[in-house]
């Protein structure tokens, strides 16, 4: 006897999404999430708007929540030298605090089923999963999506791969308030060792994000100290340091960040966002692809209940396709901008070429955002 058609590992994005779109469909759905709503995450904080039509078609009304409506982007290298670019397609600046939380009670308000626990184990036999948690539920269901985010215990359950490695990277959040930052900015920001995106949120707070190597922050005590001796010694951060408030008591961290190469199905799991492999940062939209990745999965497993997909093979094989399709060029990008950014002397040369080319940087902007993403 099934306890759900389908249970969902993991709050984020990804796992509120499928839940509003599954549950839409009258399909009997559990999500699972350790942490109490509403919550803040370690994120980035720009939602492309190519995510709008589908999540306008999920009646699902973002603007509601009054993000900051981003048209720009700025982008300086370590040594304080800027260029900046319109953003054709745009973004919305809104804080995963509130828009999760406006998801999760969408999500309430669907009809799925929402519980506070940790997921200890998940194991699949005669075509059906059996989820054990650390609160002593466990629950049968016919498929299990995985959206537990970046690494878990999940992870180490299924013996992911990339998992078993060590990774050389940390992330750091924060928000400042700075009445001097525009609205409608996103910049960019290269320092030595890694790179920080600053955008406003629906409340007028900056969101403060970066990614910086263990390498450059080995030798500092704490965020603080690094933020005072590396993320200031590029002139623009320095300059937006010296006139912001911080709002957070202590800043959010993200250890063992990893790049490696994810598997989007695993044990019949179906993976969704950073669990199906970690959207790099300086694609600049990694909450509307989280957003995007549900909807693939949600579809390729409604193919599978209208009769579409002829068994879980074929069902597991579309969502690969349809995954590889729409996001492998875009992560491919993200990462040979990454190897140019964080190598000086590239990072210089590319600034000087996009100085006298300045028609390369929407290109380049092209082609880390997909296009709209159809109903």
């Amino acid at each position: 006897m099934r306890d759900a058609d389908i249970v969902i590992i993991g709050g984020g994005l990804a796992g509120l999404t499928a839940a509003i779109h599954l549950a839409s469909s009258n399909l009997n759905v559990i999500l699972i999430e350790k942490e109490n709503f509403p919550h803040h995450k370690v994120c980035g904080e720009y939602l492309s708007t190519e995510i709008l039509p589908y999540i306008k078609a999920l009646e699902v009304d973002i603007l509601s929540l009054k993000p900051k409506k981003i048209t720009r982007l700025e982008f300086s290298t370590p040594n304080g030298s800027t260029i900046s670019s319109g953003l054709k397609m745009g973004g919305l600046g809104v804080s995963r605090f509130i828009l999760d939380n406006y998801l999760y009670e969408k999500a309430l308000e669907r009809g799925a089923r929402i519980l506070q626990d940790t997921v200890t184990n998940v194991e699949y036999k005669d075509d059906n999963f059996t989820i054990d948690c650390a609160g002593e539920n466990q629950i049968k269901a016919s498929f299990v999506l995985g959206a537990h985010g970046k690494r878990s215990l999940m992870d180490k359950k299924l013996q992911r791969e990339f998992i078993q490695k060590k990774s050389g990277w940390l992330a750091v959040k924060a928000h400042y308030r700075h009445d001097g930052f525009d609205d409608n900015l996103v910049a960019l920001n290269n320092f030595r060792g890694g790179y920080c995106g600053l955008s406003k949120v629906e409340n007028g707070n900056v969101n403060v994000c970066y990614l910086a190597t263990y390498e450059s922050f080995r030798n500092y005590k704490n965020p603080q100290d690094y933020k005072e001796h590396v993320l200031s010694a590029n002139p623009v951060l320095n300059k937006f340091f010296e006139h912001a408030e911080p709002v957070f008591e202590k800043d959010l961290t993200i250890a063992q960040v990893s790049f490696e190469k994810k598997s989007m199905v695993e044990n019949h799991v179906l993976m969704m966002g950073d669990a199906a492999g970690l959207i790099h940062p300086l694609c600049g939209n990694g909450m509307a692809m989280a957003i995007h990745s549900a909807k693939i999965a949600s579809e390729a497993v409604l193919g599978y209940y209208k009769g579409q997909e002829k068994g879980r093979k074929a069902l597991e094989l579309r969502y690969k396709e349809e995954w590889v399709k729409n996001f492998k060029n875009r992560m491919l990008t993200g990462i040979m901008l990454q190897k140019i950014l964080l190598n000086p002397g590239l990072a210089e040369i590319s600034q000087n070429l996009l100085g006298t080319m300045p028609s390369l940087l929407p290109r380049i902007i092209k082609r880390t955002h997909g296009k709209p993403v159809a109903a």
